[in-house]
């Protein structure tokens, strides 16, 4: 374990500090883990949060076209020599573009045997429904 910390801190000093930052979205998972699915005008995201206790733990934001996650994945467990770690645990923040703009009015959000489940609904506003145009007959006048 020691020849790699020296072997981190040769590539530190040589690409500088921030080196490893960069290969930090590929080395670790983003958490919390989702899945996305698009519907014509509804999005269900399913996000894998285990060891919340209550829902209350964690706040879903939308804004607009972004879905914000903020919360933690608190595992309690003592006793015994961890051997093994791939839960990832420990405050989140995560924020996904979303394919279209939600509404704000109408959005659900479920908690059970550690998924989250958020239904959100297409923002359609007034001015992109389609509106009948009257046409004047010109030869009327």
């Amino acid at each position: 374990m020691r020849q790699f910390d020296d072997w981190k801190k040769n590539f530190d000093r040589f690409f500088g500090q921030d080196f490893w930052g960069d290969f930090e979205g590929f080395m670790k998972p983003s958490i919390p883990q989702m899945n996305v699915y698009q519907y014509d005008n509804e999005l269900i995201c399913i996000v894998n949060i285990p060891g919340m206790n209550h829902p209350k733990n964690v706040d879903v934001l939308v804004d607009h076209a972004t879905l914000t996650l903020k919360g933690t994945i608190d595992i309690h467990h003592s006793g015994g020599h961890q051997l093994q770690s791939e839960i990832a645990t420990g405050a989140f923040e995560r924020s996904i573009d979303l394919p279209f703009p939600v509404r704000s009015d109408k959005m659900e959000a479920t908690y059970k045997h550690g998924l989250l489940i958020i239904q959100l609904f297409r923002f359609i506003s007034d001015s992109t429904r389609q509106k009948p145009v009257k046409i004047r007959h010109l030869e009327d006048e």
